[in-house]
């Protein structure tokens, strides 16, 4: 068999599979047969067709192209050497296999996943509303990586995301991550002393590596710290630490480009729908189901467009529950009574600086106290970011991403103080705010099919854990759609699902 026959192959093999989305509806598809222009295969042949035309392209001189097609050069062929062609379609693609809503680090990692492994086999348009990515939660964040949590699913996740973090260049390519390996040092009092040498039994099991240090270790061990109010610190040995998040995510984006996968600027206003009676939903009414057919989709232009896709996937971050509300999602009957439950929630990181005796060092790990206070080392300067997530009842306002400076002196630099003698004196050196993709439900990832569509997926609401996650959450939402089910970590129980039955995902002791 030659190596265009098994491309060939290849491409039907993932196009039919494609359409083979594992959801938890209840469906009767009617069998319409090879005429239907949506059908698997029909879809497939028409794509072998482009393929061969391709090919032809290729493989014949122009003079013979231009002869059996009647054009001077084939978009494909401009395509093909990399030529830009003004041709509108190319510009704004309006029918795709796979439409992202989102292009941060969630939306841009799935779109790279799918076209890793699909390639031509599937079109996938990336929706990305700010391509400069200024408000965006992933390039806002401090980039921590660490296995520190209590649930399998997130240590799992972020396990997968260091290893693929080492291995970046054979993914991404030419990507600097700046990695800096000194772990995360997570502080319990009395209170949480078990539940950290539980956590921690759990994550080593999982093939995390920390260890567990009484107060006296944590003091030889960082001369800095005070041990006042602490039991013992858990301490991450390997795989943990902090990154570039704009360098992971301009990786995924660069390369998912080159796989082919289209970026569109412009922001998803609605959704239009399509009646399907061969769909049946428990508490509906027979033939009164109606899918995802098109988003709709307003350029910076102020053009009202449409596109029309197979599969829909929700990773507008931090703005995924209002994109949701647009599918009916938490305004309809039924299992649309159910909102998406993640909104954007603000959040303030403070540089400070420090030029007292015995300040943490070079090598100081990313640090949490047990009311949540964290502080890590930035450069060579004395310089270090800080922050803490205030309480539920003192959610600052999200109309803007205004700094306030206040907060620190009320409620992060006495927790500094108390823990480190050294930063009584620190001064706020700058300081930005950024948007966490909020789960108010259980402050958990929500991924995978939506209950009542049989074309959207779900991914978003991290709740600050997120740019660790994006290499696994990527990889699992194309298993979804190429397998039709997980294939390496089964993240089922943080589906939709869990919202509709009550059973929340909840992280203990972790911040």
């Amino acid at each position: 068999m030659s190596q265009i026959t098994r491309v060939l192959l290849s491409r039907f093999y993932s196009q039919f599979h494609a359409r083979s989305l594992t959801t938890s509806v209840v469906y009767c598809n009617k069998n319409k047969g090879l005429g239907d222009k949506n059908h698997p295969i029909t879809r497939t042949l028409n794509i072998l067709k482009n393929d061969m035309k391709t090919v032809r392209d290729l493989l014949l001189p122009s003079s013979w192209v231009d002869k059996i097609s009647g054009t001077s050069e084939t978009s494909n062929l401009k395509q093909f050497r990399g030529e830009k062609s003004n041709s509108p379609a190319e510009l704004f693609q309006t029918h795709c296999d796979i439409l992202i809503i989102g292009g941060g680090g969630v939306g841009s990692s799935v779109a790279y996943w799918l076209k890793e492994k699909a390639r031509d086999g599937l079109s996938v348009v990336v929706v990305e509303r700010d391509p400069t990515y200024e408000r965006a939660s992933t390039v806002l964040s401090v980039g921590g990586l660490r296995q520190q949590f209590s649930l399998p699913e997130n240590i799992e996740m972020s396990l997968f995301g260091a290893e693929f973090m080492r291995e970046i260049k054979n993914h991404l390519g030419d990507v600097e991550l700046n990695f800096t390996p000194h772990g995360y040092l997570t502080l319990a009092s009395e209170q949480g002393a078990e539940i950290l040498k539980r956590n921690s039994k759990l994550q080593n099991e999982l093939g995390a590596r920390n260890e567990i240090l009484n107060a006296t270790q944590l003091k030889n061990k960082f001369p800095w710290i005070s041990t006042d109010g602490i039991v013992l610190g858990c301490h991450g040995l390997e795989r943990e630490g902090w990154f570039d998040p704009w360098a992971l995510l301009m990786g995924f984006k660069s390369k998912a480009k080159e796989f082919g996968a289209h970026f569109v600027h412009g922001n998803v206003v609605n959704f239009e729908f399509k009646e399907q009676s061969e769909v049946i939903i428990y508490g509906n009414t027979e033939g009164d189901y109606q899918a995802l057919d098109k988003a709709v989709v307003q350029t910076p232009d102020g053009e009202i467009r449409s596109i029309t896709f197979a599969i829909c996937v929700i990773a507008a971050g931090a703005y995924s529950g209002e994109v949701a509300k647009l599918a009916r999602v938490g305004t309809g009957k039924g299992i649309l009574a159910t909102p998406l439950p993640v909104e954007p929630r603000k959040r303030y990181v403070y540089v400070i600086n420090s030029q007292g005796q015995n300040a943490p060092g070079l090598c100081t790990p990313l640090s949490i106290d047990p009311d949540g206070t964290y502080f890590r080392r930035d450069g060579l300067a004395g310089n270090y970011l800080c922050g803490r997530s205030p309480s539920s009842d003192r959610e600052p306002a999200i109309d803007n991403l205004d700094v306030d400076h206040s907060y620190f002196e009320t409620d992060v630099w006495p927790t500094l103080a108390k823990r480190c003698k050294a930063f009584e004196s620190a001064k706020v050196a700058s300081s930005w705010a950024g948007f966490y993709e909020y789960n108010v439900y259980d402050e958990n990832g929500i991924i995978g099919p939506h209950p009542y569509y049989n074309n959207l997926l779900i991914a978003t609401g991290f709740s600050g854990h997120g740019i660790q996650q994006t290499p696994a959450v990527g990889r699992a939402i194309s298993e979804l759609i190429i397998d039709g089910r997980y294939r390496t970590i089964d993240l089922t129980r943080l589906s939709f699902d869990r919202i509709l039955i009550d059973q929340p995902m909840f992280e203990t002791n972790i911040y």
